[in-house]
């Protein structure tokens, strides 16, 4: 990386000094000469090229790039071949983006499938230009971040789902009984530049960062070989995709405020709190209007609509009908859960217990800890039930024979006479599983010194800390 900071002359190397996994100099990254006087983000916006290749800078950005791994994109480099890549051509990418010449590669196309259906689409940069981008979003976030409305919760410094979470009972709790739940269609893939340019434009006076964005924004996707032009759409993948979004995005989130409404929006997705089902419906037409009109997007009505808060969900979220509204985990979240479960547990036969708790625990816990706000603890100590169960039946499988489940029970203290009757029953996995002579032979106390982690207990913990 740079060997000098664009408004300073060249310096020579200085002792190589670990940093993030490799040296500063290393990567070309020398110390500007003296000290430049800190100045607020929002009075260098027509030098922020200069700001965003500053050594420290990029050095955060490497960082990041490398922290979250990620896939190859359409060069195949890994983040492991970034700092080598660096050494070698960094001068020449630096003079690039200085001088606006430098042009990203096409984003290679990846698609996954959606919980609710369909696939949605992602586009991976290249590491080297996901390193551009980290670090551009590090001098842009500071501009925007602060304008931004309180509203908006996602992919903001500071601000999580859990966050916006809270905010959405809060409006509840008022007296907030409907909801206008409004989603957009196909959003990152339907995003106007010239409309979203213009809105960066507004805050961001240095030409060649709305240059580099501009090409960010229509760098190809490559699928099968071939590399397609891109004229709208911001796909998500990239570091720069998020804030773009809320850049645009908030421009609905001021016309709520103007209208002087109780709303959440994370990402796309939007929630308004109203009294009643007419203000939702007067809510809903002009809602519509409003993204068509002004921002080139339309709201999928499908997927949108006007109801009770305890009939949709937000952000895997729903709430119970009383009056003080309860939160809890939606159904749909639940299911999606058990099918993402099964796909860990399927081919646990011919592998130890051990070995499938371990794998079981980070996951169990990351989405305990998503849904720690849940006041309705039941699903908790149900999926308990249902993994225990899972697990003995893989259990009875591997025994196989009769005669080596016979065994077993007896070996874990059952009487033989129950041990056999239970044993040669002719039943299958899941119906034994869920029997007596299994929860004794291989109780709760068992599993969890395997390594099982409890959702209640995890649950419990992260409640009280």
């Amino acid at each position: 990386m740079p060997g000098r900071d664009a408004d300073t002359g060249a310096e020579r190397p200085r002792p190589a000094r670990k940093e993030g996994g490799g040296t500063a100099e290393g990567m070309g990254l020398a110390r500007p000469a003296g000290t430049a006087q800190t100045q607020a983000a929002g009075d260098r916006t027509d030098g922020l090229i200069q700001e965003a290749v500053r050594r420290e800078n990029l050095m955060a950005a490497y960082r990041r790039v490398v922290q979250n791994g990620g896939a190859a994109g359409v060069d195949g480099m890994t983040v492991e071949d970034l700092m080598p890549y660096c050494r070698q051509h960094w001068p020449a990418i630096r003079e690039q983006l200085l001088n606006g010449t430098y042009r990203p590669q096409p984003v290679r196309k990846v698609e996954i499938p959606k919980p609710s259906g369909g696939v949605r689409t992602l586009g991976i940069p290249t590491v080297l230009d996901r390193m551009i981008q980290q670090a551009l979003l590090q001098v842009l976030t500071p501009i925007f971040d602060p304008t931004f409305s309180d509203g908006g919760f996602g992919f903001r410094p500071g601000r999580g789902p859990l966050d916006a979470v809270r905010r959405a009972k809060a409006h509840m709790a008022a007296g907030q009984r409907w909801v206008v739940d409004m989603d957009l269609e196909k959003f990152f893939d339907r995003v106007n530049h010239d409309v979203l340019m213009a809105r960066v434009a507004r805050r961001v006076k240095d030409k060649r960062v709305l240059l580099l964005i501009r090409r960010f924004l229509q760098a190809g996707m490559m699928e099968g070989g071939l590399s397609s032009p891109r004229t709208e759409g911001t796909p998500q993948g990239g570091p720069l995709s998020p804030l773009l979004s809320n850049v645009l995005l908030d421009d609905l989130d001021k016309e709520l405020e103007r209208r002087g409404h109780r709303f959440v929006r994370y990402a796309d997705d939007c929630n308004v709190y109203v009294r009643s089902k007419a203000a939702g419906e007067r809510v809903m037409v002009s809602l519509e209007r409003f993204p068509r009109e002004k921002l080139h997007l339309r709201v999928n009505r499908d997927k949108s609509a006007v109801a009770r808060p305890w009939d949709r969900k937000f952000l895997g979220y729903s709430v119970t009908v009383h009056r003080e509204a309860k939160l809890k985990v939606a159904g749909e979240s639940v299911k999606r859960l058990k099918a993402k479960l099964r796909g860990i547990l399927r081919p646990g036969r011919g592998r130890s217990l051990v070995a499938v708790c371990r794998q079981l625990a980070p996951l169990i816990r990351g989405w305990v800890g998503h849904y720690r706000l849940a006041e309705v603890k039941g699903v908790f100590e149900e999926l308990d039930g249902w993994l225990r169960r899972r697990l003995r039946s893989i259990v009875w499988r591997q025994w196989k024979r009769p005669r080596t489940r016979f065994k077993e029970l007896c070996r874990r203290g059952l009487e033989v006479a129950r041990a056999a009757a239970s044993a040669f029953n002719g039943r299958g996995p899941w119906w034994n599983a869920g029997a007596s002579h299994m929860n004794e032979a291989l109780p709760i106390r068992w599993l969890r010194m395997l390594g099982l982690v409890s959702f209640v207990d995890e649950h419990r913990r992260l409640a009280n800390s």
